[in-house]
């Protein structure tokens, strides 16, 4: 496990995009493909504005999948996230390879079976993720599921979770923001051979803390991370204000076990 602290969540999303890049580069260079996994939310603003600016990126062998999406809302309401990926992802890279965007709003069974069906095709290369206030992973709220092995599921989302949705400034008030959600399972993310984890700001560092120090379980569904062999954690100094258990060395910062 790599956790690497900025002092901003700007030059997070620096080091968080930067390092996406050459991965997929050096992916690309390796296989000829990259297959990626992005993530939406306000904690990703930064990390995916690096990733579009970095140069010498071959978008063109480059598909992507993405983490989740609200059940019933159309993707023209400001919280979609096939809105957010269209308008400050896709439009920008115009020359992706192919990207697999979630609809919520038709039939579920069969849109789990398109997803599963196409994710399944292509093994993910890296994954770009956050973790909620709850500390959720995906939409995969407490007590999240670890055993499924379906790539894709509904979820019922928490009132913590939709609290978060609702203070970022998606949903207007706590009835407007879905009950249910398409969200990628947990199984699923840990089969990216890659993880990139940006996390910024200060009402996240008790999840922050929970998902590095805690012992795993699904009462803190990000603490599963701890086991992927290649997961890399991007925080800012308020974000990692509550971690005690860490050695820093040149900037790279390598959790005690």
């Amino acid at each position: 496990m790599k956790v690497i602290i900025s002092e901003t969540k700007e030059e997070l999303g620096q080091s968080a995009g930067a390092y996406a890049a050459m991965i997929i580069r050096d992916t690309i260079t390796r296989q000829g493909y990259a297959n990626v996994i992005l993530a939406t939310g306000t904690s990703q603003f930064e990390t995916l504005n690096q990733l579009i600016d970095e140069k010498d990126i071959d978008w063109s062998k480059v598909t992507m999948f993405h983490l989740d999406e609200y059940i019933g809302l159309p993707v023209t309401h400001p919280a979609s996230f096939r809105k957010y990926l269209s308008e400050r992802f896709l439009s920008k890279v115009p020359s992706l390879h192919a990207s697999y965007l979630i609809n919520g709003e038709g039939d579920l069974e069969k849109e789990l079976a398109y997803l599963a069906q196409n994710i399944g095709e292509h093994p993910i290369d890296v994954a770009l993720v956050g973790i909620g206030e709850n500390g959720h992973l995906a939409f995969n709220d407490p007590p999240a599921d670890f055993d499924t092995e379906s790539p894709y599921l509904v979820v019922n989302l928490d009132e913590p979770c939709r609290r978060q949705q609702m203070g970022e400034g998606w949903f207007g008030s706590l009835e407007e923001v879905p009950l249910q959600a398409i969200s990628m399972s947990v199984r699923q993310i840990m089969k990216s051979t890659h993880i990139i984890c940006s996390v910024p700001d200060e009402r996240k560092a008790i999840a922050v803390k929970n998902s590095l120090e805690s012992e795993v379980s699904n009462a803190f569904p990000a603490s599963i991370l701890q086991l992927h062999p290649h997961c890399a954690f991007f925080l800012d100094r308020e974000s990692a204000s509550l971690l005690t258990a860490i050695e820093t060395a040149n900037n790279d910062i390598e959790m005690r076990k």
